[in-house]
């Protein structure tokens, strides 16, 4: 959500941007994208996205039994011409929702927190306002499977976003459910905003600071931020909308980390040791072990091989209206892999 005034009007022009000249010839650059020779190395083919169109890009391996690898292409800034920097921060979107389950995690293994409770039991205030608030459990809330509908689905979202809970929340308030608890799944950033609210009524202080302690601590992650106001903006990759000229890093959209640190993260939540006793069989009933994420002008994928037994954390500086970069992302990370496995074959 954006906090910063100056940066709240460029993102309120990004969906009045007229772009279709531009985005006719999209698809076939996805068709190129994916039958090109594949490249050698991971460099050649960040080198490569580069000239499909991003404007600059960050990838971080970790293979099982390897050093870390550290991989950048294109701009960190493009307007100071500053190369891209493997260590730069980054708005790392919904991959933060993963932080949150492991939160969540600790707290119910505590005892703290029921995956079996309600909307209703936690938050009381909301019965009659969230259809179904007595049947939604926690446990529903976290794997996208409560019906309620999506704040970040209202009208013109993402031309005059949300800045507090309670701004988010009204966007929603008195909506009809989209189906029934459990019944289907839609991925709804609303569970999440509640799930985070419960666990600040439940600690008594802000959650990031119970992720801060059990979680970045343990690891040693310096470089993991709960917002843009922590962090030194030029350390922060800038970000691009397609038929925007201006550049979004200012834009506050909540956790800010390198590549590393992501990696790091994802490394210890899928070998286990992130958790205590008990805790990755409550994490594992409940969510996945890797995620994507989306804001305007950054695109973020932490994805995890089991057969390399590999980390793959990257970050896209360039979005657009219609998620033509989102499918040439996805096509992308496809190919990084196959490198990745060519190379352990040799």
């Amino acid at each position: 959500m954006i906090k910063n005034k100056k940066a709240k009007w460029i993102v309120r022009a990004l969906l009045l941007v007229g772009t279709a000249v531009s985005l006719f010839f999209v698809p076939w650059l996805l068709v190129k994208a994916w039958i090109l020779p594949l490249p050698d190395s991971v460099q050649e083919q960040l080198d490569q996205a580069i000239g499909h169109g991003f404007e600059g890009m960050i990838v971080y391996v970790d293979q099982a039994g390897n050093p870390p690898q550290y991989f950048a292409s294109g701009w960190h800034n493009k307007e100071s011409k500053i190369p891209a920097k493997p260590d730069a921060l980054y708005k790392i979107a919904s991959i933060s929702k993963l932080y949150d389950v492991v939160a969540v995690t600790k707290l119910v293994s505590d005892g703290r927190l029921s995956l079996d409770k309600t909307i209703a039991d936690y938050l009381p205030e909301l019965v009659g306002r969230i259809e179904n608030a007595d049947k939604i459990t926690l446990r529903l809330m976290i794997q996208h499977r409560s019906g309620i509908p999506n704040f970040t689905d209202a009208p013109n979202f993402w031309a005059a976003p949300t800045e507090t809970y309670e701004e988010s929340l009204a966007l929603i308030l008195d909506k009809p459910a989209n189906f029934e608890p459990g019944e289907d799944y839609e991925y709804c950033n609303t569970n999440y905003l509640l799930i985070n609210k419960i666990m600040d009524n439940e600690l008594g202080y802000g959650n990031f600071q119970f992720i801060q302690e059990e979680i970045l601590d343990r690891l040693d992650l310096t470089n993991t931020f709960s917002s843009l106001n922590e962090v030194n903006i030029d350390d922060v990759m800038s970000g691009y909308h397609v038929g925007y000229e201006f550049d979004l890093k200012e834009n506050d959209f909540g956790m800010h980390a390198t590549a590393e640190d992501v990696g790091t993260f994802l490394r210890a939540l899928n070998d286990g040791s992130l958790f205590d006793d008990g805790e990755q069989e409550i994490y594992a009933s409940v969510y996945k072990f890797e995620h994507s994420g989306w804001v305007p002008g950054y695109q973020s994928f932490a994805e995890y091989d089991e057969d390399l037994d590999t980390v793959v954390v990257a970050f896209y500086s360039t979005t657009d209206p219609k998620l033509y970069n989102w499918n040439l992302s996805e096509i992308i990370n496809n190919r990084i892999f196959k490198i990745l496995k060519k190379q352990s074959n040799n």
